[in-house]
Formats: structure tokens, C-alpha cells, sequence
């Protein structure tokens, strides 16, 4: 039986999917999690063999939670999204993220999915991968993604200064050389378009 933890923040498709996956013979629905902490906490409690995450939850975001899990436990992570951005892709692999579709997919091919990662395979949407490929890279240094990161809740620029052991004079050169070389206006935008592009 493969024991299965289900996180969305969508009540009706967190409980259509797991009734739909019930139905499987070799498939246990172990716990239904709202958010992304929740679901941590659970699965560390539980130990799952397969914790199925949608990307866009409060809180920790699916790709987050799976690098949480991969640091703790033997469980295997597969995220699920409505908008699959290919920079999100190179993100969820390198946090070690074993599965990665578009939530369009119907139940009988997300329980095949389930199956093939919990016997050790891996599983990357066809269409997602062949836009990753083709996808541009970041032009940002690692320490101005870094900076982003750091302030991507809206901390201010002394807060990001302390969290990354800069002087707040160098985060705000940081700060500039990210609006000039990704042409936006603001710090806010600057994130907005990393998160798309699956850069932080």
C-alpha cells in the first residue's frame, strides 16, 4: 500500500482528489493538508511514502515543503501546479522534488505517477520540460537572488542587511543592479518576476 499525503489549499480539490485516489487499490490517502506548514508537520509526524503537494499554497509554497521533507525524512515529493512556469521546474529538481505535472492531469494518470515515483522513478511533464529547456537564465548574480529572497515578504533593507550579514549600503547596490538589469521599478516587481521565472 503506498500511503499518500495530499496538500492543497483548495478545500473542493484537495478532498475530490484524495476521494478519487481512495478509490485506488494500492493507495492509502494517510492526511489532507490546507497549507504548506501544515503539511510539514504532518508528514514528519507520519513519514508518508509519497507526499502529492500543490505548488501554490500559504505560507511554505509545495517546492519548499519538499526541501523541508528531503532534509528530514525518506519521503518522496511530487508538485502539482495550475501555472506551470519552467523556472519553477529547475527549482523543484534542485530541492529534490521526484515528480512535477499540471494539475490538468486526470486521477487515473496522477495515481500512475504516484506508482512510478514511489517505486523510485521520477516524473516530469513532457510539455514543462521541453519550455525549461528553452527557458532563459537568470542574469542575476547569486547574492542578488539572494538579496531578492531575503526580502521577498517585503523586509525592509536594514532587516535583509542582518538576515544576510551585509552592510545595508550594499544591499541597497544589490538592490540597484537588480532593478537596472531586470528593467522593473521596484523591489516588489524584481520578486514578482524571479518568482515567475522560478529564479527564487
Amino acid at each position: 500500500m503506498i500511503r499518500v499525503l495530499l496538500a492543497d489549499d483548495e478545500g473542493m480539490i484537495r478532498s475530490a482528489v484524495a476521494a478519487l485516489l481512495r478509490l485506488e487499490g494500492d493507495i492509502d490517502v494517510v492526511a489532507e493538508c490546507a497549507d504548506g506548514t501544515q503539511a510539514v508537520e504532518t508528514a514528519l509526524r507520519l513519514q508518508p511514502d509519497i507526499c502529492l503537494l500543490d505548488l501554490e499554497m500559504p505560507g511554505l509554497d509545495g517546492v519548499e515543503v519538499a526541501e523541508k521533507l528531503n532534509r528530514s525524512i525518506a519521503t518522496r515529493c511530487i508538485v502539482v501546479t495550475r501555472h506551470a512556469r519552467p523556472g519553477v521546474l529547475r527549482r523543484a529538481l534542485s530541492a529534490g522534488v521526484a515528480g512535477f505535472l499540471p494539475k490538468s492531469r486526470g486521477a487515473d494518470e496522477v495515481a500512475a505517477i504516484i506508482r512510478r515515483v514511489a517505486a523510485g522513478g521520477r516524473y516530469v511533464d513532457p510539455e514543462i520540460a521541453a519550455d525549461a529547456l528553452s527557458d532563459e537564465r537568470s542574469p542575476l548574480t547569486d547574492r542578488e537572488l539572494d538579496v531578492l529572497r531575503a526580502g521577498r515578504r517585503g523586509e525592509t533593507t536594514g532587516q535583509i542587511a542582518r538576515s544576510l550579514l551585509l552592510a545595508p549600503g550594499t544591499v541597497r547596490n544589490h538592490i540597484s543592479a537588480i532593478l537596472g538589469k531586470l528593467s522593473v521599478a521596484t523591489r516588489q516587481q524584481a520578486v514578482l518576476l524571479a518568482e515567475e521565472r522560478g529564479w527564487i
